[in-house]
């Protein structure tokens, strides 16, 4: 049993990468590892250059809300790309006056902002609109 203040050491990244996988859009087994492990919830993985990927990122860019919200429900850290998957949109307005460049974000496999929003088909097409007006909002 740990103590407090004690370190966690590190989850086995084989753990994190069966994680990673299965939130691109294998439900049950998410929520079996996450009920193992639940520190999944803010592991990530760098694939390789620039390439980091979290579980809410992998469910974000393949559009697999369910698994979104099934991480963010237990503490996963929202970010533009998946509120824009979520169709989330006053929160990425919020967020995009920190990107005013924003067609230049990309996402975990360099996946632009614009498809993640794609991505959360018809419930995200508030973020759809807003993203292709945004330019003339600050100009």
């Amino acid at each position: 049993m740990r103590t407090e203040g004690e370190k966690k050491q590190p989850i086995d990244q084989t753990l994190v990468r069966q994680y990673l996988m299965a939130a691109h859009g294998n439900f049950e087994e998410v929520q079996k590892l996450v009920e193992q492990e639940p520190d999944l919830i803010h592991a990530v993985m760098n694939w390789g250059g620039d390439d980091w990927e979290s579980g809410l990122g992998a469910a974000a860019h393949t559009g697999n809300r369910d698994i979104a919200e099934f991480l963010l429900a237990r503490g996963a850290r929202m970010d533009i790309f998946a509120a824009a998957m979520l169709g989330e949109a006053e929160i990425v307005r919020s967020m995009l006056k920190w990107y005013p460049d924003w067609n230049e974000l990309k996402g975990p496999h360099g996946i632009p902002l614009m498809r993640h929003a794609a991505a959360g088909g018809e419930q995200a097409e508030p973020v759809l609109e807003l993203l292709q007006t945004w330019k003339m909002e600050v100009v």
